[in-house]
């Protein structure tokens, strides 16, 4: 494992934003070196020409109605590199790859949402008796289309092994379709185990669908291996696969992670489907993930995202109802609703349900996260509910797997820890759960970082459940992880080496595009 780091980290490197932007400081040292010999003194206006531009394009920045640390992180790009900034950041926001992802995922979004239908009398219900929760879910119905359900049941998992263990139990149960979707896939005992009933459903006469990412899988399977799976009758496809072509919706990618089983029941979480995951190869320590598994009503949602997603890349529609009317109520208690974010879109769900949870909180928030790179709504939120007396605790790693991430992340410690936030890092080694719990009431488990990557550039999804036996679960995880772990202090940040400290401060300015 030790070996794939560099190349992982690589990958990450060439294909993120980080890369272009190093690409454009050496086009730009080309650009001006050539120019100052070839073109002597008439150098001096042309540069003048592009300092014009690049104020105007500074000036168009501060207009647009985007993130205020989003704009902030571009304009010393735009100022610093004349040349070939202000041309790049045009280039991002019009690109026209972006363009047509978004009008087609847009037209596929409205011409199914129609197949999940409404339940007028439960929506009265739900106003009358959760007021609150009636709000957020009709929130999450206008931008997404996804439902609130109450017959539905949340099996909480408190480490990958235990999600592992029981997704081989309910793909072994399958009789009609199995969809999979996931950004990370590696051979390996877990996958292996997973592809070996895959096979088997196959010749049983099942419906297998996979759908794994691009990127996320670059440096884990090797190349042609979807032809591999499609030669075994599992229709398969590449999210985005990784192409020669420069395009920014390279960096759009499908980090969800998703599995939905006859409709009957369906697993989220920050699991992916390699063996890290399950503790059965040590990467970074002890990898500290969560997963849930929901049945009955709320199925219908998972479902939904696994075939809008889908069929991006389909030319012909097909049928959503017999896999979406395949799920029926179950006897439970709580109300469940998952919800996906998308990049191509304005609305920013998974940080509104975030933001909602730490402003409508009254004892407690409880978090843990792999990545900590907030924007000023969340961090916002988060100090102001602990100035306002709730107990706001978040478990970060001991042990990264990025290192230039958890220095930045380290940044924001002596900010939190004035606000009243506590702040925890886990000894063993690295946290991949992405869990909210508050209250004794509400919990979100699903793939979304406390990141900008996450938050505004990533597919994602999560489950949300109030009311629920598992939300206790996952409150009794926190307090049991809680003890394995070291807690910051000015005085811990403060031996931190100055370099580090230093470093995390600057690379902060830039967070929005790592």
């Amino acid at each position: 494992m030790e070996m794939n780091k560099p190349k992982k980290s690589l990958m990450r490197l060439v294909f993120g934003r980080t890369g272009i932007i190093l690409l454009l400081i050496i086009l730009q040292a080309a650009v001006l070196v050539s120019s100052m010999m070839w073109l002597g003194d008439v150098f001096s206006y042309i540069m003048g020409g592009f300092t014009i531009v690049s104020t105007l394009i500074v000036v168009y920045i501060i207009n647009r109605n985007d993130n205020p640390a989003y704009k902030l992180a571009w304009m010393p790009i735009v100022i610093v590199f004349p040349v070939l900034g202000g041309l790049f950041y045009l280039y991002v926001r019009s690109n026209i790859a972006t363009i047509l992802a978004k009008v087609k995922m847009w037209d596929i979004q409205l011409k199914t949402r129609p197949v999940i239908e409404k339940d007028n009398e439960f929506e009265k219900k739900l106003k009358t008796e959760k007021g609150h929760l009636y709000r957020m879910g009709k929130y999450i119905e206008s931008v997404t289309g996804l439902r609130v359900y109450s017959g539905s049941k949340v099996k909480y998992f408190s480490l990958g092994e235990h999600k592992f263990k029981c997704l081989l139990e309910e793909l072994e149960k399958a009789e009609k379709f199995i969809f999979i979707e996931y950004f990370i896939v590696e051979e390996g005992l877990m996958w292996n185990s997973i592809l070996e009933i895959l096979e088997k459903k196959v010749q049983q006469g099942v419906e297998v669908r996979v759908m794994y990412d691009g990127i996320g899988t670059l440096m884990t399977l090797p190349h042609g291996y979807d032809k591999k799976l499609r030669d075994k009758g599992i229709k398969t496809k590449i999210f985005m696969p990784v192409t020669p072509m420069l395009s920014t919706i390279q960096n759009n990618r499908d980090h969800r992670k998703i599995v939905v089983i006859d409709g009957k029941c369906a697993f989220n979480g920050g699991v992916n489907l390699a063996d890290e995951y399950i503790n059965k190869k040590v990467v970074y320590g002890h990898w500290k993930d969560t997963a849930v598994m929901v049945t009955g009503e709320a199925v219908k949602s998972y479902t939904m995202m696994f075939l809008q997603m889908w069929n991006t890349t389909e030319k012909q529609p097909e049928d959503y109802r017999k896999y979406i009317n395949a799920s029926e109520p179950v006897e439970g208690e709580g109300y469940v609703y998952a919800f996906g974010d998308n990049p191509l879109i304005t609305d920013r769900v998974g940080k509104t349900v975030y933001c909602d949870m730490l402003n409508g909180a009254r004892d407690y928030v409880h978090i843990m996260s792999p990545y900590f790179l907030p924007d000023d709504e969340i961090l916002e939120a988060m100090c102001t509910a602990a100035k306002s007396g709730v107990d706001v605790k978040m478990i970060i790693p001991h042990i990264p797997d990025k290192k230039i991430p958890f220095i930045m992340a380290r940044s924001y410690y002596n900010r939190l820890l004035d606000a009243g936030v506590k702040v925890y890092e886990y000894k063993p080694g690295f946290v991949h759960a992405k869990t909210f719990v508050s209250d004794n009431k509400r919990a979100v488990v699903g793939t979304i970082n406390l990141d900008y990557r996450s938050l505004y550039l990533h597919f994602e999804c999560a489950t949300c459940f109030e009311d629920c036996d598992a939300v206790d679960d996952v409150e009794k995880d926190f307090n049991e992880t809680l003890e394995k772990c070291i807690m910051v202090s000015h005085k811990y940040y403060k031996e931190l080496p100055f370099w580090e400290r230093t470093l995390g401060r600057f690379l902060r300015i830039f967070a929005p595009l790592m």
